[in-house]
């Protein structure tokens, strides 16, 4: 199908289509003081809701820049790839999920998730094809993103999709200025984004390019893991991998930045470590606001940590 004609005013309202565990959308103020001023590429290894990458569009910043976006979550690449490659397709079926939803609510929620959009995803994983995923599939996993709770994407032992119904009044599920501005953001030619693991960084970044990791935050208490967005989780040796990626790149005079919980695992690792400090690394503690938790007196204001080569101003 034929896409649109650029919207020239998309840049000024791009900003995330889909929640998500850890979005950084919150954390912006603090991470735009470790945003480098001049860099070669830009690379998003754990993209998730792609808060950073898009405040960065929306500046201007990676104008004739070259962006590389990952994640190791295939349905999520799927969602955006069909977004930016199938976008009328996707808003008009959107647009009978966000219809149904207003007749049946809860009822609706269920009935798509279990009916159609489980069934549908197990038919396309047995038959390797989830890139770009199908416009109706796409348009389901952001219905379910927009009104599950908490936006959580999490996935039971026989790899369905779990998550209940949130409790929204009136939630915005086909928000076509979004939509559209995101689907301009992902079709810029510099754009590349793909299924992959953090580690494959390693091919492709390179001396003055900027790096921002967001990995899934090691939880600051045995129940607090929000880490499961992918099947196989992030456990501390995860950790220990992606810092040695961290450090790799910071080798090679990469802009890196990290975020992460100040849970000890990563205090240990970059706050302690003396190879990091050598890399040139600093462990700035900063505040925050974290948003899901299955206890609400367990929300609100937190410390987290930017990791980065980057001296911040001031």
């Amino acid at each position: 199908m034929a896409q649109p004609a650029p919207d020239l005013d998309a840049r000024t309202r791009v900003r995330p289509l889909l929640k998500w565990a850890g979005g950084k959308r919150q954390l912006l103020p603090e991470l735009r003081r470790f945003v480098p001023r001049d860099f070669r590429d830009y690379h998003e290894p754990f993209f998730g809701s792609g808060a950073l990458f898009f405040d960065l569009k929306r500046s201007g910043r990676l104008t004739h820049r070259r962006a590389i976006l990952v994640d190791d979550n295939r349905d999520l690449i799927g969602c955006y790839k069909a977004v930016a490659e199938n976008l009328e397709g996707v808003i008009d079926h959107l647009s009978q999920l966000a219809a149904g939803h207003a007749r049946s609510g809860e009822s609706h929620y269920y009935r798509v998730r279990d009916e159609l959009f489980n069934p549908r995803r197990r038919e396309l994983l047995a038959a390797h094809r989830t890139e770009p995923y199908p416009a109706d599939l796409a348009a389901m996993f952001i219905y379910l993103n927009r009104t599950g709770f908490n936006g959580l994407f999490r996935l039971n032992s026989r790899g369905d999709f779990n998550v209940p119904a949130g409790r929204y009044a009136n939630p915005r599920i086909c928000d076509e200025p979004t939509l559209r501005a995101v689907s301009t953001a992902l079709r810029d030619p510099g754009v590349e984004i793909r299924h992959d693991n953090f580690e494959s960084i390693l091919r492709s970044a390179g001396a003055a390019d900027f790096v921002y990791f967001d990995p899934p935050y090691a939880p600051l208490t045995a129940t607090a893991r929000f880490t499961s967005y992918t099947a196989p989780g992030f456990d501390d040796d995860d950790q220990r991998r992606l810092r040695d990626v961290v450090l790799e790149l910071a080798g090679r005079n990469c802009y890196v930045v990290v975020s992460n919980s100040t849970a000890p695992i990563i205090a240990e690792l970059y706050e302690q470590d003396g190879a990091a400090r050598r890399a040139g690394l600093r462990a700035h503690r900063v505040p925050a606001r974290r948003a899901i938790n299955s206890d609400a007196t367990r929300r609100g204001d937190v410390t987290e940590f930017i990791v980065s080569n980057v001296v911040p101003p001031g």
